[in-house]
């Protein structure tokens, strides 16, 4: 590129001198560029005349594609410059249930208005599946309910949540003035699978508060989503334990009751994660954040 550099502004410039001026270089490295481009392609490209210098036919042949090639190096450059500047392009994330069913969706919306040019593309599944996605490569960003030492991850918290012990509207433990584990454990529980960030986060509070753990809790069902535990719960198979965002609605319609749980409230965090080699692109930072900003609990 720099000899294509040298031959197009000799041209230009009609003469050694002002070409190296032009270049910077001193006068013997610009005919030191031009000799080693003659080699390059075998044959004489410059004549010097008494006006200054003049190009061979093979000259004026090679010339001409040099300008064409040195153009579109100038374009590619001006290009990525641009892909740098913009917050344009895809994102490619990877959510666990109640941040992909109940809390992107609102932050896509957000997103569209203030970023119209970035795309998002989701892949919905439980934290422990998610962690394994952004390793791979599978996606680009994570959002989990549980905190990761993996040392490959950068992992912060992003938003809150509260695990709230959700019946059916009319349920006996209604009536009860303080709700306690025992009592929770003598009802139909409906249990999220294993893996699942919520029933990690009940496990371990349970255990480190030396409660009743879930194998003692008389379990009706397990199921995959929180939405198929909420609707086991409107339909009256039993209780459980859910996101404060997974039924914010339908608490509003008192289709649900929230019943408080004697001298316990279990909260939480989501997390952010993405691979620490990962370079994050102007599109992935506008994302990141405004989903780091928005507010979760504001009504929609």
């Amino acid at each position: 590129m720099q000899q294509l550099d040298a031959l197009v502004c000799l041209v230009e410039e009609r003469s050694f001198s002002g070409a190296a001026k032009k270049m910077l270089l001193s006068q013997p490295s610009l005919s030191k560029h031009i000799k080693n481009l003659e080699i390059f392609v075998n044959c004489r490209l410059i004549d010097r005349t008494r006006n200054g210098i003049s190009l061979t036919n093979e000259g004026a042949i090679l010339y001409g594609y040099a300008k064409k090639i040195l153009k579109l190096r100038d374009e590619a450059r001006d290009k990525i410059v641009s892909l740098k500047d913009s917050a344009t392009g895809h994102v490619f994330i990877g959510a666990s249930t109640i941040p992909s069913t109940y809390i992107l969706p609102r932050v896509l919306t957000g997103i569209r208005q203030k970023h119209p040019d970035i795309n998002v593309h989701i892949l919905s599944s439980d934290s422990d599946d998610i962690l394994e996605m952004v390793l791979s490569g599978q996606v680009e960003i994570g959002f989990i309910g549980k905190a990761t030492a993996d040392k490959r991850l950068r992992c912060e918290p992003i938003w809150h949540d509260e695990l709230i012990l959700a019946a059916k509207r009319g349920n006996p433990l209604e009536n009860i003035k303080t709700v306690t584990v025992d009592d929770i454990a003598q009802e139909q529980f409906i249990l999220r699978e294993k893996g699942s960030a919520t029933r990690s986060i009940l496990e371990e509070y349970l255990r480190t508060n030396n409660l009743p753990g879930t194998n003692r809790f008389n379990i009706a069902c397990e199921m995959g989503s929180s939405e198929a535990v909420k609707e086991a719960v409107i339909s009256g198979l039993g209780v459980s334990i859910l996101s404060v965002h997974a039924v914010r609605r339908e608490l509003e319609q008192r289709i649900i009751s929230r019943i408080p749980i004697q001298g316990h409230t279990i909260k939480r965090s989501f997390f952010i994660i993405y691979r620490k080699q990962f370079s994050l692109r102007p599109h992935h930072r506008s994302f990141i954040k405004y989903a780091k900003t928005f507010d979760v609990d504001a009504v929609q």
